[in-house]
C-alpha cells in the first residue's frame, strides 16, 4: 500500500510540473489517504505485535 502512495505521490509531481492542476490535486490526494492508511495500519500491527512479545510467546501444543 506504501507503494502505491508513493506511486500516486510521484504521478501528482509530474502532473504538477507539467501544469495539469486537476490531476495532480487528485493523483496528490489519492497519496495522502493512502498514506494515512499505511501508517494507521502500521501503528496497529505495532500495538498488537508489542503486546504479543509482552505477554511471551503461546504455549507449545
Amino acid at each position: 500500500m506504501l507503494m502505491w502512495a508513493i506511486i500516486f505521490l510521484i504521478i501528482a509531481l509530474v502532473a504538477g510540473l507539467f501544469g495539469m492542476r486537476g490531476v495532480e490535486g487528485v493523483a496528490m490526494s489519492i497519496a495522502k489517504i493512502l498514506f494515512f492508511i499505511f501508517i494507521i495500519l502500521f501503528l496497529i500491527t505495532l500495538i498488537f505485535g508489542l503486546g504479543w512479545v509482552s505477554m511471551g510467546a503461546p504455549p507449545a501444543a
